[in-house]
């Protein structure tokens, strides 16, 4: 097994309008010179979150797959294909297939907390692709209890959420104190984002807002010290494409 462990203090940092809405990002943009370059398909990775409420205005995205997944609270999106705002409550997902360009805008209410995940499903194909949008009720999601784990399946078997982006499997899972195993696709690497608890990975120490990226195993075991909720990506060790990074060098 392969793992590395970002701690919080470690991540790259953002914030919109003066503060209103700040960042913690394990995987940030070039400009963030954050520690962690994209890796797989993923290419960034963001917790928001906004104590007061605050507008991100309508900007453009072309080409990548944007995933919003409500951790807390709840929020309000706009985007020019739909051209009205929708409310997404805490548990909801929202899918943005960039495709030849889209503008949209949200609105973070007061209390509310978002991770913000783009994928990078080969630009030079999917840049060509007409963009569309999809919103997931919570209840749109499959759950399942075994072995100690509560695991709710966002992107893979029996979801309704469609990507391009290949190989990708996302859940969100919770456990109580004890060990507890997870057998992960031969292949992957595992991206770890905390949202709650303590737990060691491998005998590293994980906690709240800790970041983990594991490979080189097909069995993931969470010692939990406490009460754990964990967001886990599944993605490629390897793909078949010059990943965006790849080409932006050139």
């Amino acid at each position: 097994m392969n793992i590395k462990v970002q701690k919080k203090s470690e991540q790259a940092k953002g914030q919109f309008n003066g503060g209103e809405i700040l960042e913690n990002k394990p995987i940030g943009f070039p400009q963030d010179r954050g520690p962690q370059t994209p890796y797989s398909n993923l290419f960034y990775w963001a917790h928001a979150w906004s104590d007061k409420g605050s507008l991100i205005g309508e900007h453009p995205h072309q080409g990548f797959e944007i995933i919003s997944t409500i951790l807390e609270g709840d929020i309000v999106h706009y985007d020019n294909k739909n051209k009205s705002w929708f409310p997404l409550q805490k548990g909801d997902v929202q899918i943005i297939r960039a495709g030849s360009g889209i503008t949209h805008a949200e609105q973070m209410n007061a209390g509310s907390h978002i991770f913000q995940i783009w994928f990078d499903p080969d630009l030079t194909k999917t840049i060509h692709l007409e963009p569309s949008y999809n919103d997931l009720r919570s209840n749109d999601l499959p759950q399942e209890e075994h072995d100690g784990m509560r695991i709710k399946t966002i992107k893979g078997d029996g979801s309704p959420l469609k990507m391009v982006s290949q190989g990708v499997s996302i859940f969100e899972i919770r456990f109580g104190k004890g060990n507890h195993n997870f057998i992960l696709n031969d292949g992957m690497i595992a991206s770890v984002y905390m949202t709650s608890g303590t737990m060691k990975l491998a005998e590293r120490l994980v906690e709240k807002d800790d970041f983990a990226i594991i490979s080189a195993t097909t069995n993931l075991l969470f010692e939990a010290e406490t009460p754990c909720r964990v967001f886990l990506i599944q993605s490629p060790e390897k793909i078949d494409y010059t990943p965006y990074m790849d080409l932006y060098r050139r």
